[in-house]
C-alpha cells in the first residue's frame, strides 16, 4: 500500500465514515450500516475497496483497521506519487477497473464506449456467437462487487453495437 492509495481510499466521505465507524467498534457491515446510515450497498463497497488497499482487515472476528500497516506506511513516508496515466484511454481504464472490476459505468459517452470497448475486446471472439446464459456470465464477472450490474452493462453493449443479438443468441461484429 502506497500513501497514494491510503489517500485515494480515504478520499472518498463514505469510505472515511466506513472507516471511522470500524475505528469506533464496528465489526461488520451491518454494525457499519447502522453507525453511519449508508445504504448496505454503499457500505460494503467502502468495506471493500478499504480491504482491498490494505487498511482494514477481516481476521475471522470481524472488521478492523489494520494499525501495522499505517505505522509501516507512516514511517516509510510512502513513495512519490505517481503520474497519472499519459495515454487518455489507460487513465479512463485506471479509473473505472479495479483488479479486473468494473468499480461503475461511466457517465460521459465517450468514456463509456472506452471502457465498453475494452470489456467486450477481452470477453467476445469477434465471429462466435454466444448464448444469452453465456454473455451473462461473461458480464457478471466484470460487474463483481462492483456498482454496474450484468444486464446493463449488456444493454450498453448492444446499444452501442459491440455486440449483436438475434433471438437470444449475441455475437461480436
Amino acid at each position: 500500500m502506497s500513501s497514494q492509495a491510503l489517500a485515494g481510499a480515504l478520499a472518498d466521505e463514505r469510505r472515511r465514515a466506513v472507516f471511522a465507524a470500524i475505528v469506533l467498534g464496528a465489526g461488520d457491515v451491518p454494525a457499519v450500516v447502522s453507525r453511519t446510515g449508508l445504504s448496505a450497498r454503499d457500505a460494503a463497497t467502502a468495506v471493500r475497496r478499504l480491504t482491498d488497499v490494505g487498511v482494514l482487515t477481516d481476521d475471522g472476528t470481524g472488521l478492523r483497521v489494520d494499525g501495522q500497516r499505517l505505522r509501516d506506511l507512516a514511517r516509510a513516508g510512502g513513495p512519490a506519487p505517481a503520474s497519472p496515466p499519459a495515454d487518455p484511454r489507460e487513465a479512463i481504464l485506471h479509473t473505472f477497473l479495479r483488479d479486473g472490476t468494473l468499480t461503475r459505468l461511466p457517465a460521459q459517452r465517450g468514456r463509456r464506449r472506452v471502457l465498453l470497448e475494452h470489456i467486450t475486446e477481452r470477453s467476445f471472439t469477434p465471429g462466435v456467437r454466444y448464448p444469452e446464459r453465456a454473455v451473462d456470465d461473461a458480464l457478471r464477472r466484470w460487474c463483481e462487487g462492483g456498482e454496474a450490474d450484468h444486464v446493463t452493462l449488456r444493454r450498453y453493449l448492444i446499444d452501442a453495437r459491440l455486440l449483436a443479438r438475434d433471438h437470444g443468441v449475441y455475437w461480436r461484429p
